[in-house]
């Protein structure tokens, strides 16, 4: 666990990143981008063969962008920005490639492009009452479980009545909601790794690969299989975290 004394952006140029805060966990597949603002206290996992490059936000950049943790999709010039800043030759202020002036020039322009675009719906709130945790815990342990919220209720001693509103007040989503989010967390993680549509279906929990498609493109905004074949022909530069700053 860190944090850090200014916002960062996490971009996963390849592969499927992980960023855990108090307020629950950012999924970020590749060609997203994960917001943590600063002193949030966090940590970034990488799942399969994963292309992490962070950008550090000057205080000026970082009020632009929402004060709680996010995930946006990349643009394409965003990628490109991205790409440019955290290559091999542009790190710190002594890089050779692009002058300080020209690193925070891109870096607007990366905060531009990101004000444009939509909040992805990659955040899994953490619920912080006992007995939301205590379903959290069940589901984490086997997403295939397809118990209803009745029969957690009565395994944890709590009324669906509660456990509704508990989600709604707290984590401002349905139990299925929360669940399916859930769910497609674990499906990135096991695409990440070379599992299959099918397999991968299953060990989630869905009854057939044609539900699970549907909930990954409304979610992801591609099928499981293109998912999977841009993974493979996108090739990650580095395996280890590219760092850049902003200054300002």
């Amino acid at each position: 666990m860190q944090s850090h004394a200014r916002g960062h952006l996490v971009y996963a140029a390849g592969g499927v990143l992980t960023v855990h805060t108090e307020r629950g966990t950012s999924i970020v597949p590749a060609d997203r981008v994960a917001w943590t603002p600063a002193e949030f206290t966090h940590y970034h996992r990488a799942h399969g063969d994963t292309d992490m490059r962070i950008v550090f936000l000057a205080p000026s950049l970082a009020r632009l962008l929402p004060d709680h943790p996010a995930v946006f999709h990349a643009s394409g010039l965003a990628r490109e920005v991205l790409l440019a800043l955290t290559g091999p030759r542009n790190h710190g202020d002594a890089s050779p490639d692009y002058s300080r002036s020209a690193r925070s020039r891109l870096i607007r322009v990366l905060v531009e492009e990101l004000r444009e675009a939509h909040e992805q719906p990659l955040h899994l709130p953490e619920p912080r009452d006992d007995r939301l945790q205590a379903i959290a815990r069940m589901l984490y342990e086997t997403p295939a479980d397809n118990a209803t919220l009745a029969e957690l209720g009565k395994a944890i001693g709590a009324s669906t009545r509660t456990l509704s509103r508990l989600f709604r007040n707290e984590l401002g989503m349905t139990f299925y909601e929360w669940r399916t989010q859930l769910r497609i967390y674990h499906a990135l993680v096991l695409l990440a790794d070379g599992h299959d549509t099918t397999r991968t279906a299953y060990a989630c929990g869905w009854a057939n690969p044609s539900s699970f498609i549907s909930a990954f493109t409304d979610i992801i905004g591609t099928t499981p299989g293109r998912y999977r074949n841009s993974r493979r022909t996108t090739a990650p530069a580095s395996r280890l975290p590219t760092v850049v700053k902003s200054s300002g």
